[in-house]
């Protein structure tokens, strides 16, 4: 498979994410004895302007195991942190170093990235897409219930679905066939520009958490408050409670449901400490996976 950058979840088709999610579970089984050192010889650049656990420690480990060198830079690290334009840091970087992970704000910041420097370049968070958790909760989905049977489930989002997991689980529904219900309240539903440029008929929005609920195999939920958000914690608050994901809602779901989480949770607002608890084996699964679903993206990038 030929992929130059991951930049979002829309640009990949539903073929290139299934052939990511086999490399993901093939070097999932494959740890610690890998036949390949496709990253070897190779430094990637992991440039953060935005704090993280599962995304620096996931990728810094990715890259060694497969043979490479990772290298973090915060934005107090280097001259973006003093207003150097994106297309200039990239523009050097790119003669340095054999490829970007970044985690920041603006998408057209890691788009410009990967269009100036000339090397593959992932988005490891924008605020407008996370594609390496979809694929990490897709590898964990297949896990749980077997190889592509997402295509006979409906999947559920619980909370802020108009943010980046939101928006990348509807490009995932679309590009795999699967129906997604989105709940929350509806300042916080994906408006009708989004959903006619997204123009697929299995995405169902919905204020009613039971609806958004009934008969899913899967039920998402995110933090309410994203980073930059935290002026806004009162009010949303308010808005959020009833779309929590809590013992009383999942009696909607179906027989067999799983929760996840991309974390960090705070527990008792979108979900309860006891269904968290309840979860934890997929949840801290789906954590690992990010390790795997990252790793199968490096492997590609450096093949390409």
């Amino acid at each position: 498979m030929l992929m130059k950058n991951l930049l979002s979840i829309e640009e990949l088709t539903g073929e290139q994410i299934k052939e990511l999610l086999a490399l993901g579970h093939k070097l999932k089984a494959e740890r610690g004895h890998h036949t390949t050192q496709s990253l070897a010889g190779q430094t990637w650049a992991l440039i953060f302007s935005k704090s993280s656990t599962r995304t620096r420690v996931s990728f810094e480990v990715g890259v060694s195991e497969l043979g490479g060198r990772p290298m973090f830079l915060s934005t107090h690290d280097t001259q973006l942190g003093r207003g150097e334009p994106v297309k200039d840091t990239a523009r050097v970087l790119g003669r340095m170093v054999h490829g970007a992970i970044i985690r920041t704000y603006a998408q057209s910041d890691v788009v410009d990235f990967a269009a100036y420097s000339g090397i593959p370049t992932i988005n490891a968070l924008t605020d407008q897409e996370h594609p390496c958790q979809i694929l990490a909760d897709l590898l964990t989905l297949e896990e749980l219930y077997g190889v592509g049977a997402w295509k006979d489930m409906k999947i559920a989002f619980m909370g802020d679905t108009d943010n980046n997991m939101g928006r990348s689980w509807m490009w995932a529904a679309k590009r795999l066939g699967f129906t997604l219900a989105l709940g929350g309240p509806q300042q916080a539903l994906p408006n009708a520009d989004v959903l006619a440029q997204i123009d697929y008929s299995g995405i169902i929005c919905t204020t009613d958490p039971a609806e958004a609920v009934r008969d899913a195999t899967v039920i998402n939920t995110d933090t309410w408050i994203s980073m930059g958000q935290e002026s806004e914690k009162g009010t949303k608050e308010k808005a959020f409670f009833p779309y929590q994901v809590n013992r009383e809602l999942l009696t909607h779901a179906a027989a067999g449901h799983s929760v996840f989480h991309c974390l960090p949770a705070y527990r008792g607002y979108e979900i309860t400490d006891e269904v968290l608890e309840m979860h934890a084996g997929a949840i801290f699964t789906e954590a690992e996976n990010r390790l795997h679903a990252q790793k199968a993206v490096l492997h590609t990038l450096a093949q390409s």
